[in-house]
């Protein structure tokens, strides 16, 4: 960050005071009003937090107009055509992208620290059959901290390194666990002979009766979902790390609850939300009454997976996730799935209608994203799971860039109150009815 020359000036009570302006290396200036309580006895009001830098930050950049987003400066489009989840992992952690022996090491590290705490599996039957698997993962995770004390300790960088790569390695394991439990499999243990996303993907659909031979195409569909899901810059989830964080708390409990904001259907459950509304819809002949539903201001009804709060161009990670998505559904041969057939046609008039063009209501990676977690074999109750499974490095680069900051305070957002004024207490006998 750089201070400017130029300053902002406000003026209130008869009084003008000069705020300071900064830049940062890409994007929009930012005015400092750090000092403002301090100088004028006034807050901000912001409602959340869409016109306010919470921090100052070297890893992820987006640019919701002319559709951009960059980790650590790579456009995310040339990571998932030509990289990996490890290297990204790797570079979201570290700043750059790894040489072959760094990436070795570091390959190494996660692939053998995959195995959890074998205690950790009686967790598991403490919850109903038919427990969500975010709710399994927030107090699975939040629990590594009971039985991983060498890293915990944030005032150590030593041990802040181990856990984050204990939670790349552990949470994919973890989560995988969630998924058997949740359709009462037995757990199947990770391998060391198998990358990341090949891995995962025998977690979650070997049975321990046969052999499972692991689809190249379908696990670099899963490798890209990991990458385009990875980090987000300052979204709600990672905003709870960070401020979980800034409390000093151990970063399990921090991720844990990251996992525990994802959770929310605005977030981390849009994609599910999205194939909700593609079984509503049912069949193509309906799309029609649908598409005037979401035209009609009076409406409720919303078209899930289209359109982005940040984007307001077409979502650059939508571009990948479309390609992904149709070289699933050709591998696996899936041509007559009636929902399928839905989201076709709605993607066909979301490029081609004008009203959707002029309101820049694009399909977005949630869109294309869930059609491709179901043609896996995902249930919804999994997609956010997933997320949490990919967005876990995101996590920890930026919980690690906020304990390392030197100018980080615990988290502390102002009000505006709108309450009662004071008043003084009346004994209960000579209370009024109101």
């Amino acid at each position: 960050m750089t201070e400017t020359n130029r300053t902002a000036k406000l003026s209130l009570d008869g009084k003008d005071y000069e705020l300071a302006v900064h830049k940062g290396s890409i994007g929009p200036e930012v005015i400092d009003v750090s000092k403002l309580y301090s100088s004028t006895g006034a807050f901000t009001l912001d409602p959340g937090f869409t016109s306010t830098a919470s921090c100052e930050s070297t890893i992820t950049y987006i640019d919701g107009d002319a559709g951009m987003l960059l980790y650590r400066g790579y456009p995310i489009d040339e990571l998932a055509e030509h990289g990996d989840f490890i290297e990204t992992c790797y570079l979201l952690l570290y700043g750059n992208l790894p040489n072959a022996a760094q990436r070795k090491e570091f390959e190494t590290a996660i692939t053998y620290h995959t195995m959890i705490h074998e205690q950790m599996n009686r967790f598991f039957a403490g919850f109903r059959r038919d427990a969500h698997p975010m709710a399994v993962m927030v107090g699975v995770v939040g629990a590594l901290s009971a039985f991983y004390h060498d890293s915990t300790d944030i005032a150590d960088p030593a041990q802040r390194e181990i856990a984050a790569r204990r939670m790349i390695a552990k949470i994919p394991t973890i989560a995988a666990m969630a998924f058997k439990y949740h359709i009462g499999q037995p757990f199947v243990y990770p391998r060391n002979d198998l990358d990341f996303a090949s891995n995962f993907l025998r977690m979650c659909f070997a049975v321990p009766c046969e052999d499972y031979k692991v689809n190249p195409v379908l696990a670099r569909a899963m490798d890209r979902i990991f990458i385009l899901h990875a980090d987000h810059e300052q979204n709600a989830s990672t905003s709870t790390v960070r401020l979980a964080g800034s409390s000093g708390a151990n970063p399990f409990a921090c991720v844990a609850a990251g996992i525990a904001c994802l959770w929310g259907p605005a977030h981390g459950g849009a994609n599910e939300a999205a194939l909700e509304m593609l079984n509503e819809i049912g069949t193509v002949d309906r799309i029609p009454e649908f598409i005037d539903r979401a035209k009609d201001r009076n409406d409720p009804f919303r078209l899930m997976g289209f359109g982005h709060r940040v984007y307001k161009n077409y979502d650059p990670r939508a571009k990948i996730m479309q390609k992904t998505a149709h070289e699933v559904l050709d591998e696996l041969g899936i041509t007559d799935d009636p929902l399928l057939d839905v989201a076709r046609e709605l993607e066909k008039i979301a490029l081609e209608d004008p009203y959707f063009i002029e309101k820049k209501l694009y399909p977005n990676i949630d869109f294309y994203s869930g059609i491709t977690l179901r043609a896996l074999g995902f249930p919804t109750s999994m997609f956010t799971v997933l997320f949490s499974v990919a967005r876990t490095v995101g996590w920890i680069a930026q919980w690690k860039e906020m304990i390392e900051d030197p100018t980080q305070r615990i988290g502390r957002p102002r009000q505006l109150y709108t309450g009662p004024t004071e008043r003084g207490y009346v004994p209960v006998t000579e209370r009024k009815d109101d």
